[in-house]
C-alpha cells in the first residue's frame, strides 16, 4: 500500500514539475520578446488564413507588422490594417483571438491563463504545448517552438476553429523601436481610404 502511495505521489510530483518547466520555458521565451526596447523579427505564415511573409516589430503588446500586401499597427488598444492593393486601412479594435492570428507573439499574452502546458525536446528545441481549458478561448492549441541556447520562439503552430496557421520565425533581436512606429500615420499615406470599424 505505501508503495502504491509513493508511486502515486511521484506521478504527481513529476506531472507538476513538468507543467512548471513548460512554464519555465515560456516565461524565459516570453522575458525575450518583452524587453523594454523592442525587439524585431522576420516571420513567415502558413495556413488556415493565407500564407505570407515579411517583418514584425514588438513592443509589449504592441506591434507593427509588415508583408507585400498590407501593414498592420497596433498600439496595445487599437489597430490599423493597410491593404496595399486597394489603398484602404480599416481601424479595429481586435479580440485577443483576432490579435493570435496576426501575431505570432501574442503567445506570451495567452498562456498565463486557460491553458495546460507539456513540453517535450526535439533536438535543439523545446515544444510547448498548450491545450485550452475554457470553452470560449477561439485559440483551441498551440504548439510553441523555442530554441534550447536562446530561448527565442522560432516557430508558432495555432488551432483556432478547425484551421491551423503556422508561423516560422527567424532574425529576433533587440532593437530600440519608437512608440509612433505602433500607429498609423496619415500623412505617409495620403491615398489610403481611411474605415473605421470600432
Amino acid at each position: 500500500m505505501k508503495k502504491i502511495c509513493f508511486l502515486i505521489l511521484a506521478a504527481l510530483i513529476s506531472t507538476a514539475a513538468m507543467a512548471q518547466t513548460a512554464k519555465s520555458v515560456l516565461d524565459k521565451a516570453a522575458a525575450n520578446i518583452t524587453v523594454k526596447e523592442g525587439v524585431k523579427a522576420n516571420f513567415r505564415m502558413v495556413g488556415g488564413i493565407g500564407n505570407a511573409s515579411g517583418t514584425i516589430l514588438i513592443k509589449g503588446k504592441k506591434f507593427h507588422a509588415t508583408t507585400p500586401k498590407a501593414t498592420v499597427w497596433f498600439d496595445g488598444k487599437t489597430m490599423w490594417t493597410y491593404m496595399k492593393d486597394n489603398e484602404e486601412v480599416n481601424v479595429s479594435n481586435p479580440t485577443e483571438a483576432q490579435l493570435q492570428t496576426i501575431n505570432p507573439y501574442n503567445f506570451i499574452n495567452l498562456y498565463k491563463n486557460g491553458y495546460t502546458s507539456t513540453l517535450n525536446t526535439t533536438g535543439n528545441s523545446y515544444v510547448v504545448h498548450l491545450t485550452s481549458t475554457a470553452k470560449d478561448k477561439k485559440i483551441k492549441e498551440l504548439f510553441i517552438t523555442i530554441d534550447k541556447q536562446s530561448y527565442h520562439p522560432t516557430q508558432v503552430k495555432l488551432l483556432q476553429g478547425k484551421s491551423w496557421t503556422e508561423f516560422n520565425i527567424s532574425n529576433l533581436s533587440k532593437s530600440k523601436i519608437a512608440d509612433s512606429e505602433f500607429r498609423f500615420n496619415a500623412k505617409d499615406f495620403p491615398k489610403a481610404e481611411v474605415i473605421d470599424l470600432r
